[in-house]
Formats: C-alpha cells, sequence, structure tokens
C-alpha cells in the first residue's frame, strides 16, 4: 500500500513538473514575435507525430537492420543470414512464391476489375451486382482463409465431400484431390484467395474513374465510328490511367505483406511460405531472429521501390493539373 501511495506521488509530481514546462512554454511563445509564434505552432503539432514516427517506426527499423546482420545468439555473423535467404532450397522456394504472388494478383486482379466495371456499367442492377464483388473486401484475411479451407477441404476414401471443388469434381466423374497439398499448384490455389478479394477494391475504384470520363469524349469516338474497342483502348484506359497506376501499386504493396492467408489455409508447409510468413517462421518458430530480420529487411526493400513510383505519378498528376 506504501508503494503505491509513493508511485502515486511521483506520477503527480511528474505531472506537475510537465504542467508547468508546458505552462512556460506557452507563456514564452505567447510574448515571442508573430513570426516565431508561427514556427512554434508548426513544430507543436509535428512535434509529437515526429516523436511517436521515431520511436514507433524509426526505432525498430535500424533495431531490425542490425539484428539482420546477427545469428540466434545475437552476436555479428555479417551476410551470412542473406546468404541462407539466396542459397538455400526453402528460402528459394519461399522468394519464388512471393514473386508469383506479386506477378499475378496485382495483375489479375486489376484485370478482372477493369473488366467487370466496364461490362457492368450502367447496367440493369449494377449496384447490387458490385456490391457482390466488393463484399469479399469486408471480410479479414483470416475470414477469408477460413472460407477457402472449406472449399478446398478433400476427404479421401470413400467419404462424402464437404469441399464445394472436391464435391464438383466428384459430380463430374473425377477424383477429389488434395488442393493445399500438392505443390506447386497449391500456391496458386492460394493465389485466387487474394484476387478474390482485391477485385473488388479495383472494380470499385476503376468504376469511379471511368464514370469520371467526359461524356463528350465518349460521343464524339461514337461519332466517328469508334467501335467499343477502340473506345476501351483509346478513350478509357489512358484517361484512367492514374486510377490504374493506384489501384496497381496498392495491390502490389498489399501482396508483398500477405500473411494472413498463407498462415490460415497453410502455414507456409508444402511449399506455400512466402517472405511475410517466413519472417514471422524464422523469427517466432524457428528461433532464428537474424534470418527473420533479414527477411523483414528484403521485404522492405521490395515494397520501397513500388512507394516511390506511386509517389512520383501522384507528382506527376498534381503538375498536370
Amino acid at each position: 500500500m506504501e508503494d503505491f501511495g509513493e508511485k502515486f506521488v511521483q506520477v503527480g509530481v511528474a505531472l506537475a513538473i510537465f504542467a508547468g514546462v508546458v505552462g512556460l512554454i506557452m507563456l514564452l511563445v505567447d510574448r515571442a514575435p508573430k513570426s516565431f509564434r508561427d514556427k512554434a505552432t508548426v513544430v507543436g503539432f509535428l512535434l509529437p507525430a515526429a516523436v511517436l514516427l521515431a520511436i514507433g517506426l524509426v526505432g525498430p527499423a535500424v533495431q531490425t537492420t542490425f539484428l539482420a546482420f546477427t545469428d540466434r545468439n545475437g552476436d555479428p555473423n555479417g551476410l551470412d543470414n542473406f546468404v541462407w535467404m539466396f542459397t538455400q532450397p526453402e528460402a528459394l522456394v519461399t522468394l519464388r512464391n512471393t514473386l508469383l504472388w506479386v506477378v499475378l494478383v496485382p495483375l489479375l486482379s486489376t484485370v478482372i476489375g477493369l473488366a467487370y466495371a466496364v461490362f457492368i456499367d450502367r447496367a440493369r442492377g449494377e449496384k447490387a451486382l458490385k456490391a457482390l464483388v466488393f463484399m469479399p473486401m469486408a471480410i479479414s484475411m483470416v475470414g477469408a482463409g477460413v472460407i477457402w479451407r472449406f472449399v478446398y477441404a478433400y476427404r479421401g476414401g470413400e467419404q462424402e465431400q464437404i469441399g464445394l471443388l472436391n464435391q464438383l469434381l466428384v459430380w463430374f466423374g473425377g477424383e477429389p484431390k488434395q488442393f493445399l497439398l500438392d505443390a506447386p499448384e497449391n500456391t496458386f490455389f492460394l493465389i485466387a484467395v487474394m484476387i478474390w478479394i482485391q477485385t473488388g477494391f479495383a472494380m470499385v475504384i476503376l468504376s469511379a474513374a471511368i464514370k469520371g470520363i467526359p461524356m463528350e469524349i465518349v460521343e464524339a469516338a461514337r461519332l466517328d465510328g469508334a467501335s467499343a474497342w477502340q473506345q476501351f483502348r483509346s478513350i478509357t484506359v489512358p484517361s484512367i490511367r492514374g486510377a490504374l497506376i493506384v489501384v496497381v501499386t496498392t495491390i502490389t504493396i498489399g501482396t508483398l505483406k500477405v500473411f494472413d492467408i498463407v498462415r490460415t489455409m497453410t502455414a507456409g508447409n508444402f511449399e506455400t511460405s512466402v517472405v511475410a510468413n517466413e519472417m514471422y517462421t524464422q523469427a517466432f518458430r524457428a528461433n532464428e531472429p537474424g534470418r527473420g530480420a533479414a527477411l523483414a529487411l528484403v521485404l522492405f526493400l521490395m515494397v520501397l521501390p513500388v512507394v516511390i513510383y506511386n509517389a512520383r505519378q501522384l507528382k506527376k498528376q498534381r503538375e498536370i493539373r
């Protein structure tokens, strides 16, 4: 009880000192010239955010960078973690899978979302149809993984199938298949889940961009005899180029960081692991924090060019406007 009272007093004293310092600063700022007050106001608003970024982002990033060059005991080991990453078969499989995710998910999600946005635009029941496609975005990654585990579920022998795909195979005279166990095609079945989720995002953004195209341009193209494909290629795509870049880069960044789907459905087993999942596995399961940090560093370096490209494109669009 006495310890609690002492701590309570210490906290009270600390708060009183803090309040006194803040009050003194405010008094000095209030009496300072206007130019100084303006600068102090800006610093006052930005300083808390800068401190939080330094504590929650910059600090851990620096610590992770140093950790990437150590072994499991915390001793420096040079580039051994990176050598392991680019030479060991299991690590190379992880990098291969990540590359497949990064290529296929943004490409297919954007293409399918764009096609859906174009064909459903101004159609009867447009809102309901688009809501159905967008609905997976409201589901968490873990929830989507659980749903699709049931879709891919397998039962051997003469047991009744509970998985949708295997039941369809049985109805059409085929044999049930272990979709999540057979490599390397199991990676593509996991990728399909991410595409299912991200297609709705691509469709909504691109649909809004298409509706923003001036109708005068479209009508002029029709009067000139342009076919639907020519209108799409020469008017629609150039007009929504900015939205396409945003969609592709956003989905790419999300795909590079994918973890929940893989962890929920296969836990990275059966040659399905990706960089984010392997980072977790090495750091918290295999007791190799150095390797996990090295994977985190590589993941950051993979995301960074996409972010820079996106920022440059947004800057160019502002300059054009």
